[in-house]
């Protein structure tokens, strides 16, 4: 069977293990209406049965049979036990041991929902709510550093240019991204008495499309990040304001474009569930743009370090330039490799490799990614940090000014 796809930029992980286990009982089932109507299959012995977790094929009586811990429960205990169950005259025997114990997990329920045994199991549930609490953590503290960026350089006007405002549109990607994360999870995950797996609404729709949308438009305008400084490199002496339409054009106008395509596609060939399923082939829609911005920056990438390596040798330029290159680079050079090499490995590798590695990078560690590029492009900008220091010294001298006024007036008074 093919191993389930634990995609985790537009669904909670735990879908993929409850719709897995689904996929295995409807083949299971197929399995066993094929044989009501096959008359060789009839006779004594113990007939195929689904117990919530595996499927026991047919067996003869007086026979046993052992099957292995179903390998998706491997991403939270690497267990490799086995469960055995015998055919007797009153049918088959109960699972020996039990999967709690075989497979290291908690006390199933004794319900034979697939949904109660997977998604409700309480080690696997516990996991995924430490996840949550952890990616909510980082996207609230990345919230909060974002617009606190975002506010420094819209208050000071020696800040307002071309490329703090291409600063000021990537941070605002990353705010859509972490606000889209919010939404999808309220949409989906507010109500516990809805299977936000097999739900299929207009509004959970909606949710996934602008959380793909933030997404895209956040690789994006780290696209334009490259380009600008590709640009600044190579065009010293051009007016870079001209450039600005296009970067936007870039930045919000291929995102929108791409998900109105996705979303077309969808609606006319695989409109179901909250189209938040990556097995699908229409995925590639918004996968194969990542890929492609991806790529590109990767190109800009080396491109830059070899241009930033003529252009500090060159004994002409003057040391402000030199010094706004090397500012600018830092910040690039770090971020590209940053936000698009784990995305190239983990969709270059089968879905099973690496997937706990991939459930904290994607939901946890990314959630901090907003923070980082705030404190890298603001916070420990050394023209951000001189101008703070500036208005905040004429602030305190303005002050002391009121305060010897109104000291002086009293006194002659």
């Amino acid at each position: 069977l093919p191993f389930p796809r634990f995609k985790v930029q537009g669904t909670h992980p735990d879908c993929s293990i409850v719709l897995h286990f689904q996929e295995l009982e409807a083949e299971c089932l197929q399995r066993i209406r094929s044989e009501r109507h096959s008359p060789g299959q009839a006779g004594q012995g113990c007939p195929t049965e689904w117990d919530g977790v595996s499927c026991w094929p047919a067996l003869p009586l007086g026979q046993s049979r052992g099957v292995a811990c179903p390998e998706i429960l491997s991403v939270f205990k690497k267990s490799k036990g086995l469960i055995q169950r015998n055919c007797t005259e009153w049918g088959w025997s109960p699972p020996s041991p039990p999967y709690h114990s075989a497979c290291q997990l908690e006390t199933l329920g004794s319900s034979n929902d697939t949904e109660a045994k997977a998604h409700g199991t309480p080690g696997t549930r516990g996991h995924f709510v430490t996840m949550k609490v952890l990616y909510t953590c980082g996207y609230s503290t990345s919230l909060a550093a974002l617009l606190l960026a975002i506010g420094i350089f819209c208050c000071f006007r020696k800040l307002h240019c071309t490329r703090n405002s291409i600063h000021i549109h990537f941070f605002t990607s990353f705010i859509l991204r972490g606000t889209a994360v919010f939404i999808k999870d309220r949409v989906l995950f507010s109500d516990e008495s809805i299977d936000h797996c097999t739900m299929s609404t207009v509004t959970c729709k909606a949710a996934i499309a602008f959380f793909q949308y933030s997404v895209l438009a956040n690789f994006y305008w780290l696209l334009v990040e490259g380009l600008y400084l590709q640009t600044l490199l190579l065009l010293t002496f051009t007016c870079d304001r001209s450039y600005t339409w296009g970067y936007v054009l870039i930045g919000w106008g291929v995102p929108m474009f791409t998900v109105g395509v996705w979303v077309l596609t969808r609606l006319q060939y695989d409109n179901h569930g909250c189209w938040d399923d990556y097995s699908s082939v229409y995925w590639w829609v918004i996968k194969a743009p990542i890929l492609l911005a991806i790529f590109v920056n990767f190109l800009i990438f080396l491109n830059v370090t070899r241009m930033l390596a003529q252009k500090i040798r060159c004994p002409d330029l003057s040391r402000t330039h030199k010094q706004q290159y090397m500012r600018l680079t830092k910040s690039t050079l770090l971020l590209i490799p940053l936000f698009g090499v784990h995305y190239v490995v983990f969709a270059l590798f089968p879905e099973h490799v690496g997937v706990d590695a991939r459930l904290y990078f994607e939901l946890v560690l990314g959630s901090y990614q907003g923070f980082l590029v705030a404190l890298l492009y603001c916070f420990l900008n050394g023209e951000v940090q001189a101008e703070i220091r500036r208005n905040w010294g004429t602030w305190q001298r303005s002050m002391e000014s009121n305060v010897f006024n109104l000291a002086t007036q009293d006194f002659t008074a």
